[in-house]
């Protein structure tokens, strides 16, 4: 109907506010399954390990506590995958990207906003 097609937008539009107001609370954001001390699949585990390796400050987001962020932000980043890191809103990538930075010893550079 008519009125639930004008509605559709406006949710639209405020998930996606939402959404860059949460890649934006923390310079480093980490969208992920669980928190940092209690990670609920290996993959979000892996890439907290490797950012505080790295001594990387980072905010994080549980997507499994808001099934609308969850859908979302696979959306809006274009990622269907969970992790997802971001740096100053900009997505970096998932687990596999953030090891390669980390083995090429560029994941500080990335996340800094001077790399690529």
């Amino acid at each position: 109907d008519a009125l639930h097609e004008e509605m559709l937008p406006k949710a639209e539009a405020k998930l996606e506010d939402r959404l860059k107001e949460l890649l934006n609370k923390e310079p480093v954001m980490l969208f992920m399954k669980g928190c940092p001390d209690e990670p609920r699949c290996g993959f979000s585990g892996k890439i907290v390990g490797i950012l505080n390796e790295h001594s990387v400050k980072f905010g994080t987001f549980d997507i499994l506590s808001d099934e609308e962020v969850r859908q979302g932000l696979k959306t809006y980043s274009n990622w269907p995958t969970y992790p997802q890191l971001y740096s100053r809103g900009k997505l970096i990538g998932g687990i596999d990207i953030v090891r390669e930075l980390a083995e090429e010893g560029s994941l500080l550079e990335e996340l800094s906003g001077t790399g690529m």
